[in-house]
């Protein structure tokens, strides 16, 4: 399942930010709250954590680019199993597709993640 990842709600006085940096490439796996992106205000930087286990499956935003409340910036491809296995990081072109991509066996099961 893919989970968008979208801007936090900023304070009321804040009606946008600037994504500073990302942390992780598209087709690298992610852990639950590991952080992906830092988002700079006029007040603070802000870490913005992934929302689940994962590949990072596209960015939607790049540095610099300025965001709002609620927009999307990215999407996570949820994949527990992978993330608990430690398979390894697809490239972009496989994270942006929508095959099947098979991981190693493991004890004699092909994991698909």
């Amino acid at each position: 399942m893919q989970v968008e990842v979208k801007v936090p709600q900023l304070s009321e006085s804040i009606s946008e930010a600037t994504l500073v940096s990302w942390r992780k490439k598209a087709g690298e796996p992610v852990k639950r709250d590991e952080n992906l992106t830092d988002i700079e205000t006029d007040k603070v930087v802000l870490e913005l954590p992934a929302p689940s286990d994962g590949v990072l499956a596209k960015i939607l935003k790049k540095d610099g680019d300025s965001v709002t409340s609620g927009e999307v910036r990215s999407a996570v491809r949820e994949s527990r199993v992978a993330a608990v296995l430690g398979l390894p990081a697809l490239s972009a072109a496989a994270a942006a597709s929508t095959s099947t991509v098979t991981g190693p066996s493991v004890a004699g099961v092909t994991v698909k993640v």
